[in-house]
């Protein structure tokens, strides 16, 4: 009897290891490595609708460590860049080709993002990245202790008046966004050996009065909310946030010398389990037109279709700032894709500056 019953265990565990093996493609989930808050529903709602299911998020805080994860050996079938990280994940061969064929919505980027060198595809006219959102690095300001006056210029960031009073991000491409408009530079992937030194003194000028290097934009929004930071350098996101929920907040979207504006999107993992079609399905979800009023009205930032952003209700673009956007992203810095020594050297100074050296 016991080896009856064992032979029938053994029969019906080979059978189920069977029956898993059998099972089509498709029921193999999607991992998206992506930011905090990106797992919102209502970003890929045709993704839902056709898988029943949502797909698997794991999350980094920063795309540096995001990189040497992968690097590692970390897993996943999709990942959540932004421009500037892009040729460098190629170039470790983290990524794989994107099939345009199957990308719905691929001729519909705005035509400023579709014209960003190195981008979307390469030199040899292979596609690699899919933008999905553009936004804004730009002045956060507590409206009850800040004068718009004293923040006429990015140089508030570095003036004493201010000390124990400031935040930036955590974020090397922000940080140094900042220093460059901050010197005058508005095309940084040709910044000189001297304007790097200039912009890295700033940051050390800067780093007398940050109160907190934010990682995530809830930290930030609590850190304004609470009175403990009155100047940030930040995301949309969060004087969206925060102005909704009553804070006495605003941006300066126009200092003397400009604001930054960056690109992201999705990249398909080397590597990837999960089946292609299920990847191909998330990215159309994604770049949906009809995604564009949400992503602008609840968090601030701007869709990469042009037809969705078309779209969205002129009232809501004018009061988040994108009623004429060829005139918004006028005196701008595009965070556009560095040179990778450029890069790494930057990577490496950021983090002595954040040390007190």
């Amino acid at each position: 009897m016991l080896t009856s019953l064992r032979r029938n265990g053994l029969l019906a565990l080979a059978s189920s290891a069977l029956l898993l093996f059998a099972l089509p493609a498709s029921a193999a989930n999607l991992t998206v490595f992506d930011w905090s808050g990106y797992e919102d529903p209502a970003f890929h709602p045709a993704y839902t609708a056709k898988h029943g299911d949502e797909p698997d998020f794991t999350y980094f805080g920063d795309e540096e460590e995001a990189f040497q994860k992968l690097r590692s050996g970390f897993k996943a079938d999709l990942a959540h860049p932004c421009s500037q990280s892009v040729a460098k994940w190629r170039d470790a061969g983290l990524l794989e080709p994107l099939d345009t064929s199957k990308l719905a919505n691929w001729n519909d980027v705005l035509p400023g993002i579709a014209a960003m060198k190195d981008l979307m595809t390469s030199s040899d006219g292979k596609a690699w990245f899919m933008p999905f959102e553009w936004g804004n690095s730009l002045m956060i300001y507590r409206t009850d202790t800040v004068k718009p006056e004293d923040i006429a210029s990015l140089k508030a960031f570095a003036d004493p008046k201010f000390k124990d009073r400031i935040s930036i991000g955590d974020n090397v491409d922000d940080a140094y966004a900042l220093a460059s408009l901050a010197i005058g530079l508005k095309d940084w992937s040709k910044m000189t050996d001297a304007q790097f030194t200039q912009a890295s003194a700033f940051l050390r000028e800067v780093h007398k009065n940050v109160r907190l290097y934010w990682t995530e934009n809830t930290d930030l929004s609590q850190a304004m909310a609470s009175g403990e930071v009155d100047l940030a350098w930040g995301w949309n996101e969060t004087a969206t946030t925060l102005e909704k929920d009553g804070q006495p907040v605003a941006t300066n979207a126009n200092p003397a010398e400009g604001h930054s504006t960056w690109v992201c999107g999705y990249v398909k993992l080397k590597g990837s389990e999960a089946p292609a079609e299920n990847a191909y399905d998330f990215l159309n979800a994604v770049s949906n037109p009809d995604i564009a009023a949400y992503l602008v009205d609840s968090w601030g930032y701007g869709h990469a279709n042009a037809k969705g952003m078309a779209a969205v209700d002129p009232a809501i673009l004018k009061a988040k700032g994108y009623a004429d956007v060829g005139n918004f992203v006028a005196n701008t810095l595009f965070q556009s894709p560095l040179p990778i020594a450029l890069r790494e050297k930057m990577i490496a100074e950021f983090e002595k500056i954040k040390a007190g050296y």
